[in-house]
Formats: C-alpha cells, structure tokens, sequence
C-alpha cells in the first residue's frame, strides 16, 4: 500500500540478488558510528521484532561496550520466525536479502565488527542467505584485506528460539533456547564480545533509511513512527498475506485488504504473545504502535489475526494457550508448570468450571508474570489475559452458563501436522503425533502428568487431560517415556484426529468408572 520501502521491486523479480537490488536501490555509502545513531533516532526507529527497542540506543551500547572492552563487537540478524502467525521476515530474506545485508553491513562497518550471523529457521531463508553471501564474496574465512567474517546459524522452528538470548547462545553452539539468566547482548554476546542483535526487518529499514535519508523517509506514515511496517495477515482471511504499509493507515482498510470479515469479533494484535482487541477498536485503530496500544492492542512483531463471529474466541484461544505452553523450554517453574496450569484452566472454563477455573486461571497468570527466565511466559500470559478481557460476553456464557454455542473453528494458524523440514533440522514444529487415552483402561495414577506437564495435566477427578497439541519434536521423547510409565497401558501415541469443537476446547469423553 503506497510508494514501496522494503518490497521496492518485487514486481520486478521474485528474488532481488545483488545486481538488482543495486538497480532498485541504488548504492549505500558507509556512516559513521554516532552519524548512524542519530539517523536511527531521527526517524524513530524501533525494533521490528516485538519489543520495540530504540535501535540508536542499541547501537550505542554495543559501541560503549566495545570501546570500554577494547575488542571488536558482532552484529548478528535475527532473521528467524518461530511463531505460526508470523512470515514478514521469511518474506523480506526470500525476497530481499541484500537490503537485510544492507544495514546489517552498515551497522557492521560503523561499529568496527569482524563478525556478522544470521540467524534462519527455514530452508527457503537459509538458501536466500546462502546465495547473497556468495554474490557479495562474504565468508566465514578470514581473508586478506576483508575484516569481515559471515556466517549463518540455522535455529529450530521454535517460539522461544527467537528470543535474543537463544539466537546468540545457539550462535556460540549451544543450544537454540534462552540460558535461564538474562544477560545483556550489548556486553557480552557471541564469543562473549559486544553484540548488535536485531530484527530483520529492521535493519532493512536502517538501510532505506540511510539511503533515503532522515526527510525523505519521514515523509511516509505519521510523525512519531515514520516510514513503513510489514504485517502479516492471517486467521479469518480470504488472503493470508505479508503486506507492507505505512504507519498510520487506518487497521480496518488493512484488514479489508486481506478478505477479513466487516465485522470481526475481535483482532489479535502483534502475534501470539499480542493483544485481542474487540470489534470496535479494530474499526477505530490505526497501524501503530501508539494507536494498537491505546486499545489495548500491540503491534509486536506485526501480526494480524482477525476471527470471524461463527467460532468460539475462547477456544480458539485454548488452542493457542496450549501450544505456547508446549512451546516453552522448560528451564523455569512459569513455563514448565505455568503456562500448562494456564492453558488448563481455561479449559476447564470451557468444560464448565465456573468462577473456580476462572478464579485459577487469574491466580496462575498472576504467579507466573514476570518470574520466567525469559520473555515467554510474559508474553504468554498477555495473551490470555486479553482474550479474558476482549471477550466479555463470550467468559460470561462460559463461566456462568452453558456456553457461547459455537464451534472452534481452528481459524488461528498453526504448525501444520507434517513437517518434514523440522524433522531434518530438530525443529520444534509439532509432527503427525498426539497423545490419547484410552477411558476403558485408564485408572487416574497420574504419572503422566509428572512426566509431561506441557501436555498432561490432571483434573478436578484426578485423571488426565491432554492439551490440544501436538507433539513437538523437543517432546517427543518424554511423551514415549509418559507412555511407557503408564501402568495401565492406557496412554499411546497415535496420528491426529480432525479438529472437533471438543478437542479443541480440551473435552475428554466420560471417564467414570462403572
């Protein structure tokens, strides 16, 4: 929508490599340090990753830590997406990988870095990189007369391995999961030296940017947040798509744009660890961060997901809750019994729990906010506590009566059931694996619940209740152990069934012993 930034010529090629980038873009002349700084900060320019952090605040840690340290930094591009809901990042590096290398090579030359990495979780984005790579002679050898060395660190499909502090842990060869204390990137990072880790997304930005320079670039979207934004745009849609489009442009045009329904019941902003936002302020936001946020939503990491008013919100956001609680790394008590205990709640709210479930679900949320070793359970539990918030009439229903009515659709997207690309790489998208039980013979011991709790909880009667997940690959071998502790061979491991409104709102058949 409007003049391109980011997605300037792809009407020209499906991939842009470096002799046609250079035609569409023009060259890029080197910047200083703080000159790059204050460009960064003259247009405002956030993080495009979710958190927002100023990226000339960034810039000028790392430059601080570097020179206080006396060694070189490295900038690393995190150009990885973990979350379903999410392909704008995917889509710049398949498409233009030399404007990603644009700004990371700028940020790179003005702080004096001798080492650059990628970070991918794809196959489609690991080739693009590949291939830009060798069109610009970059290489991990260290070279004469090329103080530069690039390479690319290929993570898992994993929500928690995008976060800062797993990209660089998987960067030094550990692996692609947050280290259970957080530290700063900008002091100690890959090989323990200062590191400038960012979005994809943003860096092109700083790219155009420097190209277009500070005026020119603010003369797209609204003062506070000039420039364009990529979205991505999925759930009851007719055109799942990736668009670009500048800041300040009405959320309801964007979503029209992409088949949503005219009246959504509500909009997930900024992806799984975004915000719900209801019907009214969807048709009363614009696109950004100011406008989201002053309905309660968030624009994240860009991610749209509108739902139509034919499916249960509240299990499609069961759905959601129970596969961030499988996503989590398990190295702290919110994520590993937390964020379960959440997504279990919830479902007991659907099945009838009342303002008990409802009461725990709050209680949970609130002991796991703020206490995890990373941002996942913080994120995770936003999202929960919007979807009680957006969906008033729906909680009520549910807790107070006998339900909303509708079925769970399934519209809000997840990892599909085959994943071949995961199974070369240990990604963590879930295969064509799901836990069952088998009422005839299961007797409530529980032990499966102790042996996995990001999958088997027990309930109010003591018996098991399965999220409504698949299993992930980095489960896998917990879910067989789950199944061979069971005493009464009444846990297995079998293909999924289709999606039904009870599985999806986390219904187990009767299971009262006679």
């Amino acid at each position: 929508m409007g003049l391109p930034h980011l997605t300037n010529g792809f009407d020209l090629a499906g991939r842009l490599d470096l002799g046609t980038h250079l035609k569409v873009h023009g060259p890029l002349a080197p910047v200083t340090g703080e000159d790059l700084a204050t460009l960064a900060e003259a247009v405002s320019l956030l993080g495009k990753g979710g958190a927002g952090f100023p990226f000339a605040r960034k810039l000028r840690a790392v430059a601080q830590a570097a020179r206080r340290r006396g060694m070189p930094p490295a900038v690393v591009v995190n150009a990885g997406e973990g979350e379903p809901a999410c392909r704008k990042d995917t889509v710049l590096v398949n498409r233009a990988p030399h404007l990603v290398l644009d700004g990371a090579l700028l940020a790179a030359e003005a702080l004096g870095a001798r080492t650059l990495i990628v970070a991918v979780t794809r196959d489609s984005t690991e080739a693009s990189v590949t291939d830009a790579f060798a069109e610009r002679g970059l290489t991990d050898r260290r070279l004469r007369n090329r103080g530069i060395r690039a390479r690319i660190v290929r993570t898992p499909e994993r929500m928690v391995s995008g976060e800062t502090s797993a990209v660089i842990r998987a960067a030094n060869g550990g692996p692609a999961l947050p280290p259970g204390r957080r530290e700063r990137a900008a002091e100690s990072g890959v090989g323990g030296a200062p590191t400038l880790l960012s979005n994809a997304e943003t860096y092109a930005q700083l790219a155009v940017a420097a190209r277009l320079g500070p005026r020119r670039y603010s003369r797209t979207g609204v003062p506070d947040e000039p420039g364009t934004v990529l979205l991505t745009l999925s759930g009851d849609v007719t055109r799942p798509l990736v668009a670009e489009v500048p800041s300040g442009v009405p959320l309801g045009y964007v979503l029209e744009l992409a088949g949503a329904p005219p009246a959504p019941q509500g909009v997930l902003t900024g992806g799984y660890h975004g915000s719900w936002i209801d019907a009214h302020a969807a048709h009363d936001a614009a696109v950004s961060r100011a406008s989201l946020a002053s309905f309660g939503g968030a624009l994240g990491a860009g991610a749209l997901l509108p739902i139509g008013p034919e499916t249960c919100p509240l299990g499609e956001s069961l759905r959601i809750a129970s596969w961030l609680a499988a996503e989590a790394a398990g190295q702290c008590g919110p994520c590993k019994l937390g964020l379960p205990a959440a997504a279990g709640a919830l479902s007991d709210i659907l099945n009838g729990g009342g303002q008990s479930a409802l009461q725990a679900l709050r209680e949970v949320a609130q002991a796991a906010r703020g206490r995890g070793a990373c941002k996942h359970p913080d994120g995770s539990v936003r999202f929960l506590m919007s979807t009680l918030n957006a969906f008033t009439d729906d909680l009520a229903a549910h807790v107070l009566g006998t339900g909303c009515g509708r079925p769970v659709i399934g519209l809000l997207p997840l990892p599909g059931p085959t994943a071949p690309e995961a199974a070369r790489h240990g990604s963590g998208t879930p295969r064509a694996e799901n836990l069952a039980v088998d009422w005839t013979l299961c007797q409530g011991h529980g032990l499966c619940a102790d042996v996995v709790p990001e999958l088997i909880r027990l309930g109010p009667d003591g018996y098991p209740v399965l999220a409504d997940a698949s299993v992930p690959l980095h489960l896998a071998s917990r879910a067989q152990r789950a199944v061979r502790r069971c005493p009464a061979l009444a846990l297995r491991i079998e293909q999924p069934p289709g999606l039904s409104p009870a599985t999806a709102a986390g219904k187990a058949p009767d299971r009262r012993r006679s």
